[in-house]
């Protein structure tokens, strides 16, 4: 199975990657985890109630939530999508959560929707570049005809 973390801010428009990715990868198991990340705030209050937050998932609207189960239902392949929110900016602290989750793929930010929620939002891109994962491409749908039912993978260095 293909533990695959997906870079989002939760607007419709970045589910459509996932629409490809599943067509490229036809015949794998996927679990998709969709997840945006936030800089861990200064306030002391915050980091006391920080497991129990509800705040952020307001940004998630029911038409999302609507779409990742018409997907699923879609694509029998998709196993599990779990909605979760990282909380850090440390290389550290993002490779525990990568080992938390079992994750091993990443799908490329360059084809999902990451534009920050707040101003505590995070680029992953450079996370996702020091972490060592493998990045999934989406190959366009020219590509696709040469080689059905494969996806590009990418492995990126560690740069630390």
């Amino acid at each position: 199975m293909k533990n695959i973390l997906i870079p989002t801010n939760f607007r419709l428009e970045s589910l459509n990657s996932v629409k490809e990715l599943c067509r490229q990868t036809e015949g794998e198991n996927l679990q998709l985890v969709f997840v945006h990340l936030f800089k861990i705030s200064d306030s002391i209050s915050d980091l006391l109630m920080l497991n129990r937050r509800n705040r952020e998932y307001e940004y998630i609207s029911d038409a999302f939530y609507a779409q990742c189960e018409q997907i699923k239902a879609t694509f029998p392949q998709i196993k599990h999508i779990k909605i979760d929110f990282f909380y850090g900016s440390r290389l550290a602290m993002f490779r525990n959560y990568l080992e938390a989750h079992q994750i091993n793929y990443v799908l490329d930010p360059v084809h999902c929707n990451v534009q920050p929620l707040n101003r505590l939002s995070v680029d992953p891109q450079i996370l996702i570049e020091r972490s060592g994962l493998k990045v999934l491409t989406i190959k366009p749908k020219e590509m696709r005809a040469v080689n059905p039912g494969q996806i590009h993978e990418e492995v990126l260095v560690d740069a630390v």
